[in-house]
């Protein structure tokens, strides 16, 4: 063995060394608990077996096929994540590139522009459900000023659900748009001037140097910025649960809320886990097709040594 590869193998054992209390507390924290949730799921616990475990199989996951509470808030929760990502991509994306241009006090706007994503989300659910109160709101004062409102008419925004789950959708996206900004900020400052304008002479339009240049380039930071708000807003609660509790009427109850009330509320501990381990799986799922598709666009657009 030769001297090199010795420091290199001193190095390798001295960073496992440092890496160990780490690796140790996620499994404490996360493998743990993950684990315990998929034993308890074969298991029926909950006030009709006074709280003991009994072993049932597969019975919660057959009870969950049939459990329409269940795919309703899965079907909330995919349409939640839908569009506050879809409509959190565009908006960041939108700023990022404004925030990438030189003008006066643009350091000053970059840090204003991530408040919101550093605020607490609980703080910003009451904030925003005073907002959209349908008596005392801003929402309904301001539609009143500008006149599509008539006087003594008010648009009750939490109490139907269609414009609740606009209002909880809003707000999230209101929240979160900076953090999807920042992230497509980044990957815009690794992007050398000199393509632009190697592509200006050529005689492109800004729309086509956007096109060609920016957005593939852009694309690995794009699918990290999905990846990452697409786990956020799968498993989102604390918004909703301050905003709306999940009504009116179950309409914004999604899956984390669901499975806080088979757990908290009706202490049917069996079943609950089997909701956290299917929710996990799918989850997991997403994230597994989002690094293949990640993985497989940097491979193709490598650069050649």
């Amino acid at each position: 063995m030769t001297k090199l590869q010795t420091i290199r193998s001193r190095e390798i054992r001295t960073a496992g060394v440092f890496l160990l209390p780490a690796l140790l507390l996620l499994l404490f924290v996360f493998a743990y608990p993950i684990l315990r949730a998929f034993w308890l799921s074969f298991f029926t616990q909950n006030l009709g077996t006074k709280l003991q475990p009994t072993f049932s199989g597969i019975d919660n996951y057959l009870r969950m096929a049939g459990d329409g509470r269940f795919w309703h808030s899965l079907l909330t929760t995919s349409i939640f994540t839908t569009a506050s990502v879809f409509v959190e991509l565009l908006l960041g994306l939108g700023i990022a590139l404004i925030l990438n241009k030189p003008f006066a006090g643009r350091g000053a706007v970059r840090t204003i522009a991530i408040l919101p994503w550093a605020l607490p989300t609980a703080l910003i659910g009451l904030a925003w459900a005073w907002i959209f109160n349908d008596q005392f709101g801003v929402a309904n004062d301001l539609l009143l000023r500008l006149g599509i409102l008539e006087q003594g008419q008010v648009i009750n925004w939490l109490g139907e659900p269609t414009l609740a789950m606009i209002a909880v959708v809003f707000a999230d996206v209101w929240k979160t748009t900076p953090f999807i900004s920042i992230l497509l900020l980044a990957g815009l400052q690794s992007i050398s001037p000199d393509m632009y304008e190697a592509h200006a002479i050529d005689g492109a339009t800004p729309w086509q140097s956007f096109r060609q240049i920016t957005l593939p380039l852009l694309m690995p930071q794009v699918l990290i910025a999905m990846l990452f708000r697409f786990a956020q807003a799968f498993g989102i609660f604390d918004l909703i649960s301050v905003m709306t509790g999940g009504g009116p009427g179950g309409a914004t109850e999604v899956i984390s809320l669901y499975i806080y009330s088979t757990i908290m509320r009706y202490l049917d501990f069996g079943y609950g886990a089997a909701l956290v381990v299917v929710t996990f799986t799918l989850l997991v799922v997403a994230v597994a097709l989002a690094s293949f598709l990640l993985t497989k666009f940097n491979s193709k657009n490598a650069v050649p040594n």
